[in-house]
């Protein structure tokens, strides 16, 4: 019995608690909601190809960066498939070569840092607090 708790989700245990609150980037018009905010505090945009193995792996080792400190950062999520023509203006806008999976941090509307793939694992988010 023991073990099929572990298997099925022991309800004693937590199981994929996540402090991200991933806030679509579904409209050209949000990129002029991040600049405002981003005069404010660090903006996060998180470009995404969900049909990419690389992509998925860094996003779910992306997830566990944050805590309960760090749930605070806005970060928006962007699914390249979905909406790639938001993605181009993202580059555009901000004057950022496309990459996917991408970390794009927005501070007083210039990006100050991005990396892409693995590097994005790499992420001090407390930084941007």
């Amino acid at each position: 019995m023991g073990v099929f708790d572990n298997l099925f989700n022991n309800k004693n245990k937590i199981v994929n608690e996540t402090f991200i609150n991933w806030i679509p980037l579904n409209n050209i018009e949000d990129l002029d909601v991040i600049y405002e905010l981003s005069k404010k505090e660090s903006i996060l945009i998180f470009k995404h190809s969900t049909r990419c193995g690389i992509s998925r792996m860094v996003i779910k080792e992306f997830e566990k960066l944050f805590s309960e400190e760090t749930k605070k950062i806005k970060i928006y999520y962007l699914d390249l498939l979905e909406h790639r023509n938001i993605s181009n203006e993202v580059g555009n806008y901000f004057k950022v070569v496309h990459e996917s999976p991408q970390l794009i941090i927005v501070r007083n509307g210039t990006v100050i840092e991005h990396s892409s793939h693995y590097d994005i694992t790499q992420t001090n988010l407390s930084r941007f607090l």
